[in-house]
């Protein structure tokens, strides 16, 4: 067994030690296409430099075929401090592994929940900082690290579940062009074979906004690029480009994932994927 398969292991038992709690708060429910609830997952924290902390979050929609909008406010909540601190409102089917983080200060020992409500089903879950849950999405024990990702050839380029963002405006019916610059290490176990799939694969989704989003592709290809590289002499140096077009005015989030070769969420040991938000505010078109 090499050292990737037995840490995917190891983070399976956490998992199914989490899922063991879970069940007791929320008994299992036959698969269903519609009407059934979304249940926020606490999936760890992890230390910054500056020595605050960042708290993980995705979900699981239990729908196989709703995706649901849940708007910020009673029915999607974080607390203290919200009810906003950066999470979803537009929930894809299924598990969402990694989604976004709530950061908080060094020394943190507040109850943190979020509270969410899909037809009719509330799920409140808590974060708390139990050693067990300590997290190392930058490098994992083979020293693989995310991939770096840029809104432009020059930088600046992040690493890891926090992210960064930029900001748009379009004006309807125009398509909002979506640029991205990707660079990893291709890293894999010692001993064990690099892939021949590309080293990245990007996914495009809508996270927030009043409206549908359609996106040219929701994995955009990657096209070997060379640019300035980020960290140390990265292996692999991509661009790809994409557009999303949309429904109706107003302000949007669209969440921009790339995920190496450890899969999406890190593979379920939670190393390495980095996250990344395109901020769209379309103007009504002229009438």
């Amino acid at each position: 067994m090499n050292l990737r398969s037995f840490l995917a292991g190891a983070g399976l038992c956490c998992v199914l030690m989490f899922a063991t709690r879970a069940q007791e708060k929320y008994p299992l429910e036959p698969p269903q296409e519609f009407g059934l609830g979304v249940t926020p997952a606490y999936e760890g924290y992890f230390p910054n430099p500056d020595g605050s902390l960042s708290l993980l979050w995705g979900y699981y929609n239990r729908n196989t075929k709703e995706v649901l909008d849940i708007p910020i406010g009673p029915e999607n909540r974080i607390e203290p401090g919200g009810p906003d601190r950066g999470q979803p409102t537009h929930f894809l089917t299924a598990r969402q592994w990694g989604l976004f983080t709530v950061t908080v200060p060094k020394g943190f020992s507040d109850k943190l929940t979020w509270t969410l409500t899909a037809n009719g089903k509330t799920s409140v879950v808590p974060a708390n900082l139990d050693p067990l849950y300590l997290l190392s999405p930058l490098k994992d024990a083979i020293n693989n690290t995310p991939p770096f990702v840029g809104f432009s050839e020059q930088g600046p380029f992040v690493q890891g579940p926090a992210g960064q963002s930029t900001a748009l405006k379009i004006t309807l019916p125009d398509a909002a062009p979506i640029n991205l610059w990707v660079a990893d290490d291709a890293a894999v176990a010692p001993g064990q074979r690099r892939p021949l799939t590309m080293p990245v694969n990007l996914t495009l989704s809508k996270y927030r906004g009043p409206g549908a989003v359609k996106f040219s592709s929701e994995h955009p290809q990657l096209q070997k690029a060379d640019f300035p590289t980020p960290g140390t002499s990265p292996l692999f140096t991509a661009k790809a480009t994409a557009s999303a077009t949309f429904s109706e005015p107003g302000e949007y989030i669209l969440r921009v994932v790339a995920n190496d070769w450890s899969g999406a969420g890190g593979g379920g040991f939670q190393c390495c994927w980095t996250n990344a938000e395109i901020k769209v505010s379309v103007s009504p078109g002229a009438r």
